[in-house]
Protein backbone atom coordinates (compact mmCIF):
# COMPACT_ATOMS: atom_id res chain seq x y z
CA UNK A 1 0.00 0.00 0.00
CA UNK A 2 1.06 3.24 -0.84
CA UNK A 3 -0.12 6.04 1.81
CA UNK A 4 0.16 8.45 -1.20
CA UNK A 5 -2.23 6.75 -3.03
CA UNK A 6 -5.92 8.02 -3.97
CA UNK A 7 -7.87 5.16 -3.34
CA UNK A 8 -7.89 5.23 0.74
CA UNK A 9 -11.69 5.72 1.79
CA UNK A 10 -12.05 8.73 4.67
CA UNK A 11 -13.44 6.87 8.28
CA UNK A 12 -15.77 9.72 8.10
CA UNK A 13 -17.79 8.35 4.61
CA UNK A 14 -17.43 4.39 6.24
CA UNK A 15 -19.35 6.01 9.66
CA UNK A 16 -22.04 6.89 7.24
CA UNK A 17 -22.78 2.99 5.98
CA UNK A 18 -22.24 3.68 2.49
CA UNK A 19 -19.24 0.94 2.38
CA UNK A 20 -21.28 -1.60 4.18
CA UNK A 21 -19.70 -5.04 2.99
CA UNK A 22 -16.82 -3.76 0.97
CA UNK A 23 -12.77 -3.95 0.85
CA UNK A 24 -11.77 -0.92 1.60
CA UNK A 25 -8.46 1.33 2.24
CA UNK A 26 -8.07 3.41 5.40
CA UNK A 27 -5.04 5.89 6.43
CA UNK A 28 -4.22 7.57 9.77
CA UNK A 29 -3.18 7.57 13.19
CA UNK A 30 -3.33 5.13 16.18
CA UNK A 31 -5.91 6.17 18.82
CA UNK A 32 -5.78 3.15 20.82
CA UNK A 33 -4.74 0.06 20.67
CA UNK A 34 -5.30 -3.78 22.44
CA UNK A 35 -4.33 -7.03 22.14
CA UNK A 36 -5.79 -10.56 23.42
CA UNK A 37 -3.79 -13.53 22.08
CA UNK A 38 -4.61 -13.85 18.58
CA UNK A 39 -7.25 -10.83 17.63
CA UNK A 40 -5.45 -7.10 17.82
CA UNK A 41 -8.15 -3.85 18.20
CA UNK A 42 -6.49 -0.94 16.83
CA UNK A 43 -8.65 2.34 16.32
CA UNK A 44 -7.36 4.58 13.65
CA UNK A 45 -8.42 8.01 13.29
CA UNK A 46 -7.94 10.37 10.23
CA UNK A 47 -9.56 14.53 9.94
CA UNK A 48 -13.19 12.90 9.70
CA UNK A 49 -14.04 10.28 12.30
CA UNK A 50 -12.30 7.14 14.30
CA UNK A 51 -12.92 3.90 13.67
CA UNK A 52 -12.21 0.12 15.31
CA UNK A 53 -10.16 -2.59 13.16
CA UNK A 54 -10.31 -5.97 14.12
CA UNK A 55 -7.21 -8.22 12.95
CA UNK A 56 -6.78 -11.55 13.86
CA UNK A 57 -3.62 -12.95 13.72
CA UNK A 58 -4.38 -16.18 11.79
CA UNK A 59 -5.91 -14.18 9.39
CA UNK A 60 -2.55 -11.57 8.12
CA UNK A 61 0.99 -11.74 7.50
CA UNK A 62 3.79 -11.77 10.02
CA UNK A 63 4.45 -8.08 8.90
CA UNK A 64 0.84 -7.24 9.07
CA UNK A 65 0.67 -8.19 12.76
CA UNK A 66 3.88 -6.72 14.01
CA UNK A 67 2.26 -3.68 11.91
CA UNK A 68 -0.92 -3.32 14.51
CA UNK A 69 0.45 -4.70 17.11
CA UNK A 70 4.23 -3.34 18.08
CA UNK A 71 2.94 0.05 18.03
CA UNK A 72 2.74 3.60 19.58
CA UNK A 73 -0.31 5.95 19.94
CA UNK A 74 0.11 8.53 17.42
CA UNK A 75 2.08 5.76 15.15
CA UNK A 76 0.56 6.43 11.60
CA UNK A 77 -1.24 3.15 9.60
CA UNK A 78 -2.80 2.12 6.51
CA UNK A 79 -4.90 -0.63 6.97
CA UNK A 80 -7.25 -2.77 4.46
CA UNK A 81 -9.77 -5.16 5.79
CA UNK A 82 -13.34 -5.57 5.18
CA UNK A 83 -16.58 -3.45 6.70
CA UNK A 84 -19.18 -4.68 8.38
CA UNK A 85 -21.67 -2.95 10.70
CA UNK A 86 -21.16 -3.95 14.68
CA UNK A 87 -23.56 -1.82 16.69
CA UNK A 88 -20.78 -2.51 19.89
CA UNK A 89 -17.92 -0.70 18.08
CA UNK A 90 -17.99 2.94 18.48
CA UNK A 91 -19.49 4.48 15.56
CA UNK A 92 -21.29 0.86 14.92
CA UNK A 93 -18.77 0.22 12.17
CA UNK A 94 -15.47 -2.15 12.50
CA UNK A 95 -13.64 -2.91 9.72
CA UNK A 96 -12.34 -7.20 9.36
CA UNK A 97 -8.42 -6.13 8.52
CA UNK A 98 -6.77 -8.15 6.16
CA UNK A 99 -3.30 -6.33 5.76
CA UNK A 100 -1.70 -3.60 7.47
CA UNK A 101 1.41 -1.35 7.16
CA UNK A 102 2.86 1.20 9.58
CA UNK A 103 3.86 4.36 7.81
CA UNK A 104 5.82 5.76 10.77
CA UNK A 105 6.14 4.20 14.00
CA UNK A 106 7.51 7.09 15.39
CA UNK A 107 8.23 6.78 19.19
CA UNK A 108 6.46 6.68 22.49
CA UNK A 109 3.69 9.66 22.50
CA UNK A 110 4.81 12.06 25.45
CA UNK A 111 1.04 12.82 26.55
CA UNK A 112 -0.92 10.64 28.91
CA UNK A 113 -3.61 11.22 31.23
CA UNK A 114 -4.08 13.85 33.78
CA UNK A 115 -1.36 16.09 32.52
CA UNK A 116 -1.15 19.40 33.71
CA UNK A 117 -2.50 22.68 31.50
CA UNK A 118 1.21 24.31 31.60
CA UNK A 119 2.65 20.83 30.34
CA UNK A 120 -0.51 21.02 27.71
CA UNK A 121 0.41 24.36 26.68
CA UNK A 122 4.29 23.17 26.02
CA UNK A 123 3.53 20.53 23.63
CA UNK A 124 0.68 22.28 22.14
CA UNK A 125 1.76 20.71 19.06
CA UNK A 126 0.99 17.52 19.75
CA UNK A 127 -1.66 18.26 21.80
CA UNK A 128 -3.97 19.38 18.95
CA UNK A 129 -4.14 15.09 18.13
CA UNK A 130 -6.49 15.31 20.94
CA UNK A 131 -9.96 14.85 19.71
CA UNK A 132 -10.94 17.94 21.53
CA UNK A 133 -9.28 20.72 20.29
CA UNK A 134 -9.45 18.54 16.48
CA UNK A 135 -13.24 19.43 17.10
CA UNK A 136 -12.89 23.06 18.36
CA UNK A 137 -10.23 23.86 15.32
CA UNK A 138 -13.19 22.21 13.02
CA UNK A 139 -15.49 24.23 14.67
CA UNK A 140 -13.73 27.56 14.50
CA UNK A 141 -13.57 27.01 10.76
CA UNK A 142 -17.07 26.28 10.43
CA UNK A 143 -17.79 29.16 12.51
CA UNK A 144 -15.45 31.94 10.04
CA UNK A 145 -16.95 30.00 6.83
CA UNK A 146 -19.94 30.87 7.50
CA UNK A 147 -20.00 34.12 8.86
CA UNK A 148 -18.30 34.69 5.02
CA UNK A 149 -20.55 33.77 3.85
CA UNK A 150 -23.18 35.65 5.02
CA UNK A 151 -21.18 38.77 4.39
CA UNK A 152 -20.27 37.77 0.97
CA UNK A 153 -24.19 37.18 0.49
CA UNK A 154 -24.82 40.81 1.52
CA UNK A 155 -22.46 41.81 -0.97
CA UNK A 156 -19.39 42.29 0.76
CA UNK A 157 -15.89 42.45 -0.84
CA UNK A 158 -12.84 40.39 1.49
CA UNK A 159 -9.24 42.81 1.78
CA UNK A 160 -6.49 42.60 2.78
CA UNK A 161 -4.84 45.27 6.21
CA UNK A 162 -1.61 45.78 6.58
CA UNK A 163 -0.27 44.08 9.50
CA UNK A 164 2.69 46.40 10.00
CA UNK A 165 1.46 50.36 10.92
CA UNK A 166 2.56 53.36 11.47
CA UNK A 167 -0.25 54.54 13.97
CA UNK A 168 -2.20 53.55 16.19
CA UNK A 169 -5.96 52.30 16.27
CA UNK A 170 -6.89 51.43 19.55
CA UNK A 171 -4.06 53.24 22.33
CA UNK A 172 -0.56 54.07 22.50
CA UNK A 173 -0.47 51.75 25.75
CA UNK A 174 -1.49 48.35 23.82
CA UNK A 175 1.20 48.14 20.84
CA UNK A 176 3.60 45.57 20.33
CA UNK A 177 6.66 48.37 18.75
CA UNK A 178 9.27 47.07 16.23
CA UNK A 179 12.00 48.11 14.52
CA UNK A 180 10.80 48.71 10.52
CA UNK A 181 14.31 49.01 8.74
CA UNK A 182 15.72 51.80 11.77
CA UNK A 183 12.34 53.28 12.13
CA UNK A 184 9.93 52.61 14.66
CA UNK A 185 6.72 50.96 13.79
CA UNK A 186 3.74 48.76 15.52
CA UNK A 187 2.37 45.52 14.99
CA UNK A 188 -1.75 46.27 14.19
CA UNK A 189 -4.03 46.21 16.67
CA UNK A 190 -7.27 46.74 14.01
CA UNK A 191 -7.22 47.13 10.20
CA UNK A 192 -10.23 49.14 10.56
CA UNK A 193 -8.53 52.42 9.79
CA UNK A 194 -7.29 50.99 6.34
CA UNK A 195 -10.80 49.76 5.47
CA UNK A 196 -11.95 52.83 5.69
CA UNK A 197 -9.60 53.85 3.12
CA UNK A 198 -11.33 51.08 1.09
CA UNK A 199 -15.08 51.85 1.22
CA UNK A 200 -14.12 54.36 -0.86
CA UNK A 201 -13.84 52.35 -4.04
CA UNK A 202 -16.13 49.25 -2.53
CA UNK A 203 -18.39 50.56 -0.44
CA UNK A 204 -18.78 47.48 2.03
CA UNK A 205 -15.76 45.68 3.01
CA UNK A 206 -14.75 43.18 5.55
CA UNK A 207 -11.36 41.57 6.60
CA UNK A 208 -9.82 39.02 8.29
CA UNK A 209 -6.57 39.06 9.99
CA UNK A 210 -4.39 38.63 13.29
CA UNK A 211 -4.36 41.61 15.54
CA UNK A 212 -2.19 42.18 18.64
CA UNK A 213 -2.72 43.76 21.96
CA UNK A 214 -0.03 44.51 24.45
CA UNK A 215 -2.44 44.21 27.50
CA UNK A 216 -0.24 42.40 30.78
CA UNK A 217 -3.72 40.34 30.65
CA UNK A 218 -4.53 37.09 32.92
CA UNK A 219 -7.59 36.70 32.23
CA UNK A 220 -9.83 33.70 30.53
CA UNK A 221 -10.52 35.92 28.31
CA UNK A 222 -7.48 37.75 26.46
CA UNK A 223 -4.81 36.72 23.96
CA UNK A 224 -1.99 39.07 22.79
CA UNK A 225 -2.38 37.96 19.47
CA UNK A 226 -6.08 36.95 18.04
CA UNK A 227 -7.74 37.00 14.75
CA UNK A 228 -9.92 40.04 14.07
CA UNK A 229 -12.86 40.29 11.66
CA UNK A 230 -13.55 43.83 11.08
CA UNK A 231 -16.46 44.82 8.02
CA UNK A 232 -16.73 48.54 7.53
CA UNK A 233 -19.73 50.05 5.42
CA UNK A 234 -20.24 52.74 3.65
CA UNK A 235 -23.27 54.55 4.04
CA UNK A 236 -24.02 52.79 7.56
CA UNK A 237 -25.35 54.46 10.72
CA UNK A 238 -25.27 52.97 14.24
CA UNK A 239 -28.60 51.37 14.24
CA UNK A 240 -28.01 49.48 10.45
CA UNK A 241 -24.93 48.65 12.07
CA UNK A 242 -26.51 46.83 14.87
CA UNK A 243 -28.86 45.28 12.86
CA UNK A 244 -25.94 44.02 10.54
CA UNK A 245 -24.05 42.40 13.50
CA UNK A 246 -27.30 40.76 15.28
CA UNK A 247 -28.64 39.36 11.49
CA UNK A 248 -25.18 37.85 11.03
CA UNK A 249 -25.01 36.24 14.75
CA UNK A 250 -28.61 35.13 14.14
CA UNK A 251 -27.60 33.48 11.14
CA UNK A 252 -24.31 31.35 12.17
CA UNK A 253 -25.71 30.39 15.42
CA UNK A 254 -28.84 28.81 13.72
CA UNK A 255 -26.68 27.43 10.64
CA UNK A 256 -24.17 25.81 13.32
CA UNK A 257 -26.66 24.27 15.20
CA UNK A 258 -28.39 22.86 12.40
CA UNK A 259 -25.40 21.75 10.15
CA UNK A 260 -22.95 20.77 12.50
CA UNK A 261 -25.27 19.22 15.27
CA UNK A 262 -22.86 16.78 15.80
CA UNK A 263 -19.72 18.53 16.65
CA UNK A 264 -21.81 20.93 18.90
CA UNK A 265 -23.12 17.72 21.03
CA UNK A 266 -19.73 16.09 21.12
CA UNK A 267 -18.29 19.34 22.44
CA UNK A 268 -20.91 19.36 25.13
CA UNK A 269 -22.72 22.53 23.65
CA UNK A 270 -26.52 21.56 23.31
CA UNK A 271 -27.11 22.93 19.81
CA UNK A 272 -30.84 24.26 21.14
CA UNK A 273 -29.19 26.65 23.04
CA UNK A 274 -27.55 28.61 19.49
CA UNK A 275 -31.13 28.03 17.82
CA UNK A 276 -32.34 30.54 20.66
CA UNK A 277 -30.39 33.23 19.56
CA UNK A 278 -32.66 35.66 17.83
CA UNK A 279 -32.63 39.16 16.68
CA UNK A 280 -33.42 42.14 17.61
CA UNK A 281 -31.00 41.92 20.95
CA UNK A 282 -31.19 43.83 23.45
CA UNK A 283 -30.14 47.64 23.32
CA UNK A 284 -28.71 48.81 26.85
CA UNK A 285 -27.37 52.35 26.82
CA UNK A 286 -24.68 53.01 29.08
CA UNK A 287 -26.31 55.78 31.18
CA UNK A 288 -29.09 52.85 31.84
CA UNK A 289 -26.79 50.42 32.76
CA UNK A 290 -24.88 52.24 35.06
CA UNK A 291 -27.41 52.41 37.95
CA UNK A 292 -28.68 48.48 36.79
CA UNK A 293 -24.84 47.47 38.14
CA UNK A 294 -25.03 49.73 41.04
CA UNK A 295 -28.46 48.15 42.17
CA UNK A 296 -26.35 44.80 41.45
CA UNK A 297 -23.93 45.89 44.17
CA UNK A 298 -21.06 47.61 41.80
CA UNK A 299 -19.16 50.82 43.17
CA UNK A 300 -19.32 51.90 39.92
CA UNK A 301 -20.21 56.13 38.50
CA UNK A 302 -21.24 57.22 34.86
CA UNK A 303 -17.87 58.09 33.38
CA UNK A 304 -16.46 55.31 34.74
CA UNK A 305 -15.72 51.59 31.95
CA UNK A 306 -17.68 48.78 32.34
CA UNK A 307 -15.03 46.42 32.65
CA UNK A 308 -15.05 42.17 32.65
CA UNK A 309 -16.89 41.83 36.41
CA UNK A 310 -19.66 44.08 35.21
CA UNK A 311 -20.26 42.40 31.49
CA UNK A 312 -21.27 39.21 33.79
CA UNK A 313 -23.32 40.59 35.86
CA UNK A 314 -25.38 42.09 33.04
CA UNK A 315 -25.35 38.92 31.00
CA UNK A 316 -25.20 35.89 33.00
CA UNK A 317 -28.68 35.38 33.02
CA UNK A 318 -28.99 36.11 29.38
CA UNK A 319 -29.89 33.65 26.14
CA UNK A 320 -29.31 36.61 23.63
CA UNK A 321 -26.45 38.74 23.41
CA UNK A 322 -27.00 42.47 24.72
CA UNK A 323 -25.83 45.98 22.98
CA UNK A 324 -24.61 48.08 25.47
CA UNK A 325 -24.43 51.28 23.76
CA UNK A 326 -23.44 54.98 23.83
CA UNK A 327 -20.70 55.56 25.81
CA UNK A 328 -18.98 58.98 27.37
CA UNK A 329 -16.51 59.61 24.64
CA UNK A 330 -13.61 60.24 27.04
CA UNK A 331 -12.75 57.16 27.29
CA UNK A 332 -13.71 55.53 23.62
CA UNK A 333 -11.53 55.52 20.72
CA UNK A 334 -11.27 58.95 18.84
CA UNK A 335 -12.32 57.60 15.67
CA UNK A 336 -16.04 57.21 17.20
CA UNK A 337 -18.65 59.97 15.99
CA UNK A 338 -20.56 61.94 18.78
CA UNK A 339 -24.30 60.93 18.87
CA UNK A 340 -25.91 64.48 18.18
CA UNK A 341 -28.69 63.49 20.25
CA UNK A 342 -27.10 63.01 22.85
CA UNK A 343 -23.67 64.70 23.83
CA UNK A 344 -21.06 63.84 25.78
CA UNK A 345 -21.46 60.08 24.25
CA UNK A 346 -20.52 58.58 21.24
CA UNK A 347 -22.46 56.15 18.64
CA UNK A 348 -20.80 53.09 20.12
CA UNK A 349 -22.16 49.69 20.74
CA UNK A 350 -20.50 46.89 22.50
CA UNK A 351 -21.77 43.27 21.86
CA UNK A 352 -21.54 41.19 25.06
CA UNK A 353 -22.48 37.52 24.88
CA UNK A 354 -24.59 36.02 27.52
CA UNK A 355 -23.53 33.84 29.97
CA UNK A 356 -20.96 35.79 31.12
CA UNK A 357 -18.74 35.52 28.48
CA UNK A 358 -18.35 39.33 27.94
CA UNK A 359 -17.90 41.62 24.83
CA UNK A 360 -17.55 39.65 21.59
CA UNK A 361 -17.54 42.58 19.25
CA UNK A 362 -16.93 46.51 19.15
CA UNK A 363 -18.48 49.13 17.04
CA UNK A 364 -19.26 52.71 16.57
CA UNK A 365 -20.31 55.35 13.59
CA UNK A 366 -17.60 57.08 12.22
CA UNK A 367 -16.76 60.62 12.42
CA UNK A 368 -16.46 61.10 9.10
CA UNK A 369 -16.36 65.12 8.40
CA UNK A 370 -12.54 66.70 8.94
CA UNK A 371 -13.34 69.75 11.12
CA UNK A 372 -14.92 66.96 13.71
CA UNK A 373 -12.15 64.80 13.35
CA UNK A 374 -9.57 66.95 14.05
CA UNK A 375 -11.13 68.79 16.50
CA UNK A 376 -11.52 65.16 19.03
CA UNK A 377 -8.18 64.36 18.11
CA UNK A 378 -7.33 67.74 19.76
CA UNK A 379 -9.57 66.85 23.06
CA UNK A 380 -7.52 63.71 23.07
CA UNK A 381 -4.19 65.33 22.87
CA UNK A 382 -3.07 63.56 19.85
CA UNK A 383 -0.30 64.69 17.13
CA UNK A 384 -2.66 64.98 13.38
CA UNK A 385 0.41 64.39 12.18
CA UNK A 386 0.50 61.11 13.22
CA UNK A 387 -2.44 60.59 11.13
CA UNK A 388 -1.95 62.34 7.82
CA UNK A 389 -3.36 59.68 5.53
CA UNK A 390 -6.75 58.61 8.01
CA UNK A 391 -7.22 62.26 8.30
CA UNK A 392 -6.76 63.16 4.23
CA UNK A 393 -9.99 60.84 3.65
CA UNK A 394 -12.31 63.49 4.76
CA UNK A 395 -11.13 65.76 2.12
CA UNK A 396 -12.52 63.83 -0.79
CA UNK A 397 -15.73 63.09 -0.53
CA UNK A 398 -16.54 61.48 2.47
CA UNK A 399 -19.26 60.01 3.68
CA UNK A 400 -21.15 58.79 6.62
CA UNK A 401 -19.48 55.35 8.00
CA UNK A 402 -19.57 52.58 10.22
CA UNK A 403 -18.09 49.61 11.73
CA UNK A 404 -17.07 46.67 13.90
CA UNK A 405 -14.40 44.19 15.06
CA UNK A 406 -15.65 40.53 16.33
CA UNK A 407 -13.34 38.68 18.49
CA UNK A 408 -13.09 35.36 16.50
CA UNK A 409 -11.76 33.16 19.53
CA UNK A 410 -14.23 35.00 22.04
CA UNK A 411 -17.08 34.36 19.77
CA UNK A 412 -16.02 30.98 19.13
CA UNK A 413 -15.50 30.59 23.48
CA UNK A 414 -19.21 31.60 23.92
CA UNK A 415 -20.51 29.44 20.99
CA UNK A 416 -18.88 26.41 22.97
CA UNK A 417 -19.26 28.07 26.54
CA UNK A 418 -15.47 27.11 26.84
CA UNK A 419 -14.06 28.02 30.07
CA UNK A 420 -10.91 29.65 28.25
CA UNK A 421 -9.88 31.36 25.59
CA UNK A 422 -6.85 29.96 24.81
CA UNK A 423 -8.20 26.32 23.29
CA UNK A 424 -10.35 28.62 20.62
CA UNK A 425 -6.93 29.14 18.78
CA UNK A 426 -4.27 26.43 18.02
CA UNK A 427 -1.24 28.45 19.40
CA UNK A 428 -2.57 30.83 21.88
CA UNK A 429 -0.54 33.25 22.33
CA UNK A 430 -0.65 35.13 26.05
CA UNK A 431 1.01 37.40 28.30
CA UNK A 432 3.60 34.29 29.70
CA UNK A 433 4.08 32.34 26.53
CA UNK A 434 4.99 32.31 22.96
CA UNK A 435 6.33 28.90 22.53
CA UNK A 436 5.49 26.84 20.57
Amino acid sequence: MDPLADKFVPIGEILKGGHTGNNVKIRGWVYRQRTSGGLAFIIIRDSSGTLQCAVKKDAVGEDAWKAVTEVFLESSIMLEGSVREDKRAPGGFEISGTNARLISKGEAFPIAKDQSVEFLLDVRHLWLRSQKLSQIMKFRDYTIRYMREFLFEKGFFECSPPIITKSACEGGSTLFEMDYFGEKAYLSQSGQLYSEALISGLEKVFILAPSFRAEPSRTIRHLAEYWHLEPEMAFYNQKMNMELQEQMLEHLCHKLAKEQEGLLVSLGRNPKDLLEVKAPFERLAYDKAIPRLQELGFKIEWGQDIGADEEHALTKDAKNPIFLHNHPKEFKAFYMREDPNKPGTVLSADLLAPQGHGEIIGGSERIWEYDELIARMKEQNMDPKDYGWYIELRKYGSVPHAGFGLGVERLVKWLLNLDHIRDCIPFPRTINRAYP
